[in-house]
């Protein structure tokens, strides 16, 4: 019987051990809850999988890309989803379109050589009911359209192109003539928009030249960006693509980019929400979790990871194992003093390369409005970490105070960086941490 015993005991303690290392490697958020398995799948939608092939060129479109095809393009997808759906494919070859609208059951495929390039015309783009920059108005409709889908995919090696240069060559116009012009002003389509969708995947496709923001997710959930490549240009001056954001994620949760190739002129990924003085006692906006950009490769950007400028409640958002290079800034919390907001458990970790600031908090002021709120709550930043990084730098610590925010509970650890400015200062945080940090050669823990 002791025998027995001893045996029950030592499976136990053996099961014990294994269950603590199994939860020591399990994926967590920052806030400690398991990351789940969906995140971990990276496989490839098979496109052979996802119903009959509707090839464009075999319903009356024709292989020519100065001739306007919305309409064509458009049956072709209305007859796909009333025969009960299917992967609508664009062939090798450059289509003319304006806005297309995607339906339940239906899918875009292009193939490698192929081209779905966007008019540069605002007027085939047509206002609908939509969200841009924080609210709820009407807008021109973006290139390619999906909204209320279940199972949307993208995919193929060919490209979306949003053939902006006329439309950022207006936009400078316009700012010289206004320097007060606002971005909804110049009149601008974004290239891919997604609003109440959910399971859905973008893998291996181009996503370039965009007029305004390229792929603009509005209340969707379980999306994954896979392997895609996003691009607008940041040169010469006259022709450098304004707003140009890779991807924003606008009262979203569940969001995985994966393997990713970004350089765009203005921020990478941006976590939204809503924007204003009473912006979150608004239905439409609402707070963005459960992000992870991983395996990316930055070329040039205003920010890898940037919260605001319109954001109201963010957290669970990881940045991690990506190469950067000639970002602007990495980390660039937008403090609004307009709007209530509250940006709490974010990590970003073993990342490598190049940037201007590293760490970016400061007040954003552009276009805001403030008005009388009495029971304003105070904007908040907090338990964000930054672990495992090995950088060169100009500013690694590019924070500013205000009283219209409170900054507390960073963390620095295992950091490797170089930085011209030198400007850290682990006070001027409250609670932070600091561990095992070296900056230009000198050992600065406390």
């Amino acid at each position: 019987m002791k025998r027995i015993l001893y045996s029950l005991v030592l499976v136990s303690l053996c099961v014990n051990v294994s269950a603590r290392r199994q939860r020591a490697q399990q994926d967590l958020w920052p806030d400690g809850t398991p990351v789940s398995a969906w995140f971990a799948d990276t496989s490839h939608v098979d496109v052979n999988t996802l119903g009959r092939r509707y090839v464009i060129t075999d319903y009356g479109v024709v292989q020519d890309s100065t001739v306007l095809q919305t309409a064509a393009i458009q049956r072709v997808i209305d007859r796909s989803a009333e025969e009960g759906g299917g992967v609508v494919v664009i062939p090798r070859g450059t289509f003319l379109s304006g806005s297309l609208f995607f339906r339940q059951g239906t899918h875009l495929h292009l193939e490698e050589g192929a081209r779905l390039k966007g008019i540069d015309a605002i007027k085939y783009y047509p206002l609908v009911d939509t969200r841009m920059e924080g609210q709820s108005l009407k807008y021109f409709a973006a290139l390619v359209n999906a909204d209320g889908l279940d199972g949307f995919t993208i995919t193929g090696a060919g490209t979306i192109d949003g053939n902006g240069l006329r439309f950022w060559e207006e936009f400078w116009i316009r700012r010289r003539f206004n320097p007060e012009c606002t971005n909804l002003e110049a009149l601008r389509p974004r290239l891919v928009y997604m609003s109440n969708c959910k399971n859905v995947q973008v893998q291996d496709v181009h996503l370039i030249n965009s007029a305004f923001w390229t792929n603009h997710l509005y209340r969707c959930e379980r999306v994954k960006y896979i392997g895609c490549t996003i691009f607008a240009p940041h040169e010469p001056a006259h022709a450098k693509a304004p707003s140009s954001d890779a991807l924003d994620l606008d009262v979203c949760r569940d969001v995985l980019v994966h393997g990713c190739t970004i350089s765009v002129n203005d921020d990478a990924v941006v976590i939204k929400g809503g924007k204003g003085t009473w912006a979150d006692r608004q239905p439409d906006n609402g707070p963005t979790s459960n992000v992870i950009i991983q395996h990316c490769h930055y070329g040039f950007v205003h920010g890898c990871l940037t919260l605001g400028s319109e954001s109201i409640h963010d957290w669970n958002v990881i940045l991690r194992n990506c190469q950067v290079d000639n970002a602007s800034r990495v980390l660039w919390l937008k403090m609004r003093p307009d709007t209530p907001q509250h940006y709490e458990r974010i990590r970003v970790e073993r990342l490598t390369g190049t940037c201007g600031s590293f760490l970016v908090v400061r007040p954003w002021t552009q276009f805001f409005k403030p008005e009388q709120r009495d029971d304003m709550p105070l904007s908040e930043a907090h338990d964000i970490t930054m672990s495992n990084i090995k950088m060169r730098c100009r500013n690694f610590f590019d924070v500013g105070l205000s009283e219209k925010y409170r900054l507390h509970d960073f963390t620095f650890e295992d950091v490797e960086v170089e930085d011209r400015t030198g400007a850290f200062d682990p006070t001027a945080i409250e609670g932070t941490t600091v561990r095992r940090v070296t900056i230009n050669g000198k050992r600065i823990d406390p």
